[in-house]
């Protein structure tokens, strides 16, 4: 699903890094947009946007003043985009003076098109973000402050608590709004379980990393079927950040110059695992994931039940729904040791590019995006778990969610107790760092190196990367 990720981050490392550096008439890197920046600037929200915001019908026509054509881009399959797009045409039949130029995508390629876009000052006015990806952009001022327009009320966030805001803090910017929170989640097809003569999988949070792989392992025998994609597990940092927090530990330091876990055996373990497992052919290995990415996930293997499980997000079963109505989602496995590895991540930001010219009207929309009754009754919780409480009072209250957004709010609840802090936004840098990480990975599961070298050398090469960056 993942598999371009590090390539796009990449580039957006470097493409963001010149566009700081080329940027500004001053000695601190600001992007040079041809315009005063409208975050200092802002004005009092339009009359109707807090009415909207607030789920109140607009009349058409109500909110006409002069033509603005709002530029927003976004990633994921093609159900986001049916739905995202009626949002927008219904954010313009309440205000017909916003018109809209969609900018959708798929999540491969996404932050390769961004990245071009910031070097060349032509970002969209309004940018789904990534908790990975969004230190980068904010350190090099391609993303506006948005506590501007949240101190003259174009965006409400009373529905938001105080933790969650602040994740979309970047030194002293609010570099976005979180639209939703998520967790860690596998994602498994019970027709596969049962096919293998196996139990469910249980939200209790109490199975282990053994008893994971050999349940996938389990799969395989019984079926043919692999246990597990392997989705994710080098592609990004996500999971083995987990695995670190697991471990007592933090995947960076506190100063984001070095790995923050001192003992490569971690990793080594970690690699271990999933070596092992694609040995056994019970995960994919690299070559069988290659092939698995291009399918596109709604035509997956757990969606078609060729597989069992999948490393995903709690939203997994949710999106996947209009294909494959049975999947389900579970915990992931825990150490024992450290039971509080979970954290609530947020799902995407939505964020305002510095050189939008139109930087009020993309605060007011982003708004209403978030808090109208209107918008949320398209959305349905496919992007996660609303961050606005009064978002997810409406959707709970409505009598309109289907099971599997019920067991989506559901789990939220359950992972609670095993969730400690969230970690800080991934640092400058994490474009590279994830690229040796999944580099240093494949040489150990093609079998090129020892995992333990593959430890030493993702060390070795982190820290320069880091350490240059921060």
């Amino acid at each position: 699903m993942r598999r371009n990720r590090k390539r796009a981050l990449g580039l957006a490392g470097i493409l963001i890094g010149s566009l700081a550096a080329c940027g500004g008439s001053s000695g601190d890197n600001q992007v040079d947009t041809g315009s005063d920046s409208k975050a200092e600037q802002t004005t009092a929200a339009p009359a109707d946007t807090a009415a909207a915001g607030k789920g109140e019908e607009t009349t058409a026509g109500e909110g006409a003043g002069e033509p603005v054509t709002l530029k927003f881009s976004w990633w994921g399959n093609q159900n986001r985009h049916d739905y995202t797009q009626k949002i927008l045409d219904k954010y313009t039949e309440l205000h017909p003076n916003v018109t809209f130029e969609a900018m959708p995508s798929g999540w491969d390629g996404y932050f390769d098109k961004l990245s071009t876009q910031a070097a060349s000052g032509s970002m969209p006015d309004i940018v789904q973000m990534d908790y990975l990806y969004i230190t980068t952009y904010a350190k090099n001022n391609s993303l506006a402050d948005m506590q501007p327009y949240i101190d003259n009320s174009t965006i409400d966030v009373s529905g938001m608590s105080e933790a969650v805001l602040n994740t979309g803090r970047i030194d002293d910017k609010l570099a976005g709004i979180v639209g939703s929170t998520g967790t860690l989640a596998v994602g498994y097809n019970p027709a596969v379980f049962e096919e293998a003569g196996l139990e469910m999988p249980n939200q209790s949070g109490n199975w282990t990393w053994q008893e994971f792989a050999d349940t996938a392992k389990k799969i395989k025998e019984a079926t043919g079927k692999l246990g597990v994609t392997s989705t994710g597990v080098v592609d990004d940092t996500n999971l083995f950040n987990y695995w670190v927090r697991q471990h007592g530990e933090q995947l960076f330091s506190d100063d984001n110059k070095s790995l923050g876990y001192k003992d490569d055996q971690i990793l080594v373990d970690y690699l271990n695992l999933w070596k092992d497992l694609m040995d056994a052919g019970a995960a994919a290995n690299p070559d069988e994931y290659a092939q698995i990415v291009t399918l596109g996930q709604e035509a997956g293997p757990v969606v078609t039940g060729d597989a069992g499980m999948i490393n995903e997000n709690n939203n997994y079963a949710s999106k996947m729904s209009s294909r494959n109505s049975e999947l389900m989602i579970t915990t992931p496995p825990v150490n024992p040791a450290n039971t509080k590895a979970m954290w609530n991540k947020p799902g995407f930001f939505l964020c305002i590019s510095e050189t939008s010219k139109v930087k009020d009207e993309a605060a007011a929309f982003i708004n209403w995006f978030l808090n109208s009754e209107e918008s949320n009754d398209i959305m349905m919780a496919e992007r996660g778990v609303p961050s606005m409480a009064n978002a997810r009072d409406f959707l709970v209250n409505s009598g309109k969610m289907d099971e599997k957004q019920k067991e989506m709010f559901a789990y939220a609840d359950t992972v609670l107790e095993f969730s400690g802090e969230a970690p800080a936004p991934d640092p400058i840098g994490i474009a590279e760092v994830g690229e040796s990480f999944k580099n240093c990975a494949y040489k150990a599961f093609y079998g090129q190196i020892s995992t333990e070298e593959a430890a030493a050398d993702f060390r070795k090469e982190a820290d320069e990367i880091l350490a240059r960056n921060n």
